[in-house]
């Protein structure tokens, strides 16, 4: 079996596979070819792909030839034509929100696995690249704040007077909410938690953050660990409890998102305009929206004294570990579909091969995209 990476799309620093994990996929008898200058901004080099046994070949070349093509980028209109139904992609394909590329899939019959929709179990955890990618979100959110901040993080006894810590309000305690804590008592700041899901209270005290409670969120089982949409009584309470916390802190860091639909708003606009000149708001739900009602995608902005950065790729600014947990991700979901001669082995009963499929011979697998798409359907 040939497995071929591609190239990431321009601005996209990382790869889906480092020489390291490509050396287990050869022992396992698979070919890897890498298309040429795929781990260049990951510091990654053609040669060093080759030197563990890897072969390098253009893009065109590895559609041809590959049997599984992997990549972290969504494809481009291109590529899918490039792709034949006897053909694999493994990407990050965000299917509940580009319902045009899920459709795309399924009338080409391409087969196709999003690695965003590995299933939220025990088991599937080693291959859990939202929780992967979201540790280097919630550690790089943190020191962009305190490079914006123009005060101290920790607190300072000094010669001149006593410094007080910086406080921080992070909203969402995700993956990426937790690092962004555990970072920000690194480096000596008090931080504050809120999340509609009271199950990580625990979670957020053992890191030694105060933990913000807004009695009545609702808490569906059926999410699989994810935030669910509120009552509109829950939103007025929270925006109050939120509001009078964010206005008493020196760093914002939202976290906040709900697959397949727009981020919640947490930060309204008159909440900011009541908070501490030089504070900062870093919004890593920028790219489905924003916690914060100001924020702007991929862009730094003051408003009323204060900086809001929108940024939801910071991953992609720490290539080299980013990739590394990516590529180790990937190899855990490869050996469920790789057999022990290195022949491609799709095993449908499996519940996490079956829950990351897409699309196979024109059909919907993953449940809660087949929803989504019926829903889209009878909303048309």
């Amino acid at each position: 079996m040939i497995i071929g990476i591609l190239k990431e799309k321009p601005g996209e620093n990382r790869v889906s596979l480092m020489p390291e994990a490509v050396t287990s996929l050869i022992k396992k008898k698979v070919d890897v070819v890498i298309e040429t200058g795929a781990g260049n901004s990951s510091f990654a080099t053609d040669e060093q792909y080759v030197a563990v046994g890897a072969s390098i070949s253009s893009r065109e070349e590895i559609f041809e030839k590959a049997n599984v093509a992997i990549q972290i980028s969504s494809p481009s209109d291109s590529d899918l034509n490039s792709l034949s139904e006897n053909q694999i992609l493994i990407s990050v394909l965000n299917p509940l929100g580009e319902k045009t590329l899920v459709q795309s899939l399924l009338d080409k019959k391409l087969t196709s696995f999003s690695l965003d929709s590995i299933p939220r179990t025990s088991r599937a955890q080693a291959m859990d690249i939202l929780s992967s990618q979201a540790t280097s979100a919630g550690y790089r959110a943190v020191l962009d704040a305190a490079m914006h901040l123009p005060t101290f993080f920790p607190m300072f006894m000094t010669a001149a007077g006593t410094i007080p810590p910086a406080k921080v309000l992070i909203l969402g305690a995700g993956v990426a909410g937790l690092q962004a804590v555990a970072t920000a008592k690194r480096l000596g700041a008090r931080v504050e938690v809120f999340d509609v899901r009271s199950a990580v209270k625990e979670e957020v005290e053992s890191l030694g953050a105060k933990f913000v409670e807004v009695e009545g969120a609702k808490d569906e089982a059926s999410a699989g660990g994810y935030a669910v949409e509120q009552t509109e009584e829950y939103k007025k309470k929270q925006q109050a409890i939120v509001q009078e916390h964010a206005i008493k802190s020196d760093v914002i860091i939202s976290t906040a998102q709900i697959p397949g639909r727009k981020a919640p708003v947490l930060v309204f606009e008159d909440t900011v305009k009541q908070m501490k000149p030089g504070s900062v708001i870093i919004d890593l739900a920028a790219s489905t929206g924003g916690n914060c009602e100001l924020t702007e995608d991929e862009k730094a902005i003051e408003k009323y004294g204060i900086t809001i950065v929108g940024q939801s790729a910071y991953p992609s600014t720490i290539p080299v570990d980013s990739s590394r947990m990516f590529g180790k991700n990937v190899l855990n979901f490869l050996a469920l579909i790789i057999d022990d001669e290195g022949n491609l082995n799709l095993n449908f009963e499996d519940d996490i091969v079956h829950g990351t499929c897409i699309t196979h011979e024109g059909n919907l697998y993953n449940e809660r995209v087949k929803q989504n798409m019926n829903q889209n359907m009878n909303q048309n």
